[in-house]
């Protein structure tokens, strides 16, 4: 991508904390996806999240084709509404070592399938989670009969964070999206299997690619687009691989960027 006057093919948008605050799209940034829906170029979301519980505005907007695809589960699946693109389910091997981790850590995690969140078992904080979220379920046998592609796992304080543990031996990974949580993944898993998945899937060369994001699951993202913008309340580690730093979502960010390239917007 021409750097100078870039004209992205896709643009690959993270939802927590870059598109949407506490869960809930900024107005002014759906204004914008449905405003640029109107060009030729793809918008497409790139998230962490579970598929089970992808916002409902968010899904709103690919069921009103203001978005034309979602990658979810950092990577592992990705699809638009003609159905699933493509998927990596974890093996019957990886999820029994990650059980084996979190239950020698004592720490609570989940398993994330297409359908359901399952955890391994909860809390007080936990149950009343589980009673206002329809697709959260109690079950730590979940991905013994069910296809699961992530694990997150929440630790009790800032400081236990599983440094002591080895993934990498057991080609595993951890990637850390809250200083108390974090996804055990696949180590080829990232967002950027996703993009390289979806730019197959439309023909495109990721070069020709713009890329929004906040946390540390978007670093690979940002080494693979054309071009990469960082929210202003970004990870600093995602700041420094960024092309442009931004405002964050209050201080329009998203609409600095596009004004500032003279994308519609």
């Amino acid at each position: 991508m021409n750097n100078k006057t870039p004209t992205p093919k896709i643009i690959f948008f993270d939802i927590d904390d870059t598109l949407s605050r506490n869960g809930i799209i900024a107005a002014h940034n759906q204004a914008t996806l449905e405003a640029l829906a109107q060009t030729d170029i793809k918008l497409v979301i790139s998230t962490g999240r579970s598929k089970a519980i992808l916002p409902a505005d968010i899904l709103a907007l690919l069921e009103a084709d203001v978005l034309d695809a979602i990658i979810c589960m950092n990577g592992q699946y990705s699809f638009n509404k003609e159905g699933m693109i493509s998927h990596y389910p974890l093996t019957d091997t990886q999820t029994n070592k990650i059980v084996m981790l979190c239950q020698k850590s004592e720490l609570i995690h989940k398993f994330d399938s297409a359908t359901h969140i399952a955890w391994s078992h909860e809390n007080a904080r936990l149950r009343e989670y589980n009673a206002i979220t329809p697709n959260s379920i109690l079950d730590p046998d979940y991905h013994k009969a069910n296809t699961v592609y992530q694990c997150s796992v929440f630790f009790n304080t800032q400081e236990e964070k599983m440094q002591e543990v080895d993934f990498a031996q057991d080609d595993l990974k951890l990637v850390h999206w809250h200083h108390i949580g974090a996804d055990i993944l696949p180590i080829e898993a990232s967002k950027a299997r996703g993009i390289i998945d979806l730019c197959l899937h439309y023909d495109i060369d990721a070069k020709d690619c713009m890329a929004f994001g906040d946390g540390l699951n978007d670093l690979e993202m940002f080494d693979l687009v054309g071009y990469a913008v960082a929210m202003g309340d970004a990870k600093p580690e995602l700041i420094a691989r960024a092309d442009f730093v931004t405002g964050t979502i209050e201080e329009y960010g998203i609409q600095a960027v596009l004004n500032h390239l003279h994308i519609a917007s």
